[in-house]
């Protein structure tokens, strides 16, 4: 007799529609000891002012710039940007294998908080709120200028921060970047093909299944995608047809503040711990493109944090990942279960 199929147990794959691509699911794994690397534990034991870090009050920063004595977001253009607005662009050539292209832009660093020992689960809804205000002041400026303006946050030693001071970072270039790319050219195909914006479609349906989703208002909703790559990846995802950031309504914002302090400290929760992750905003295209149709586009986030199995077991990207696609060992229903079920409200670190 042929065996039945348990996705819990039994591998296989699973389709991402916004990059056409394929993702290993093999949830038998969690079974295995762990016996590779395994990381410190982020507690946050930070001091509130740190006289050596660059990015707090009044702090000289290795450009000579003197950091102001802020009180609530800063922004200031990276003393190392990736990208800069005024260079020479390469030369034109017909070369298929040498091929290069112009790339000006410009790097923002966003301090989040003037305290060191800040991070979004542990702010307030209010401080949050000023966070996404900043970053729509920022989007609004840049995108009138640049195709593709970048919003990400990189928290933790795990996900390569190298400054533990509560920031994020915003890139603004004059090109269309990979990632983005593909998702824009799926999004397109598939409203072309249904006349509906793709993750419109897809809001529905998870919420018809009720499988995987993690948070959910009126304007918002926090699912671990059926396609996720890492282990406890989440998106969140306008409801309202929001085409970018800059579309958000007062009252949107403010459930945007709910959504994000609840999603990071069920984050924290989970494992006790600063927990890392790489998150970022993606929307409709920028730029020359503001003049374009976008409606195919729909405004959503995305959290990819690396740990697997606890505060020091995380997942790597290598050999098969690297080489073939994308492998995960718990289920996405498996990993948007333990988050529903740990507490967004209140901080482990909280004196109760």
């Amino acid at each position: 007799m042929e065996k039945k199929f348990i996705p819990t147990e039994h591998q296989h794959t699973r389709f991402n529609p916004l990059t056409g691509q394929w993702v290993l699911v093999s949830p038998h794994r969690m079974k295995r000891p762990w016996s590779g690397q395994e990381e410190q534990p982020e507690r946050n034991q930070l001091p509130e002012f740190d006289p050596t870090n660059p990015l707090c009050p009044g702090v000289i920063r290795s450009s000579g710039e003197k950091t102001p004595k802020y009180e609530s977001v800063y922004v200031f253009t990276n003393d190392f940007s990736a990208l800069m607005e005024d260079v020479p662009l390469p030369p034109q050539n017909t070369e298929p294998l040498f091929q290069m292209g112009g790339a000006r832009g410009t790097c923002r660093v966003m301090c989040f908080h003037p305290k060191s020992n800040k991070t979004l689960p542990t702010m307030t809804p209010k401080e949050i709120r000023n966070v996404i205000d900043a970053w729509i002041s920022e989007f609004n400026s840049l995108g009138k200028i640049y195709t593709w303006v970048q919003i990400f946050e990189n928290k933790g030693a795990a996900m390569g921060c190298s400054n533990p001071h509560p920031h994020c970072q915003i890139w603004a270039c004059s090109f269309f970047p990979s990632e983005p790319l593909v998702k824009h050219e799926r999004l397109l195909a598939y409203f072309q093909e249904h006349k509906r914006p793709l993750l419109d479609d897809y809001v529905a349906r998870e919420v018809e299944k009720k499988e995987r989703i993690v948070i959910e208002n009126p304007d918002w909703l926090v699912v671990v995608p059926f396609w996720a790559t890492w282990p406890f990846e989440t998106m969140i995802i306008s409801r309202n047809s929001n085409k970018r950031i800059s579309d958000l309504t007062t009252g949107q914002i403010n459930n945007l503040a709910v959504v994000i302090k609840e999603l990071t400290t069920k984050y924290d929760n989970l494992f006790k711990c600063s927990f890392p992750y790489s998150m970022g905003w993606h929307g409709a295209p920028t730029g020359e493109k503001l003049k374009e149709n976008q409606e195919h586009w729909t405004l959503h986030g995305i959290y990819y944090p690396p740990l697997l199995r606890s505060a020091t077991v995380r997942k790597f990207m290598v050999g098969f990942e690297l080489l073939c696609q994308s492998q995960r060992d718990l289920t996405p229903e498996q990993a948007a279960d333990r988050l529903r079920q740990v507490d967004g409200r209140r901080h482990y670190s909280e004196v109760l």
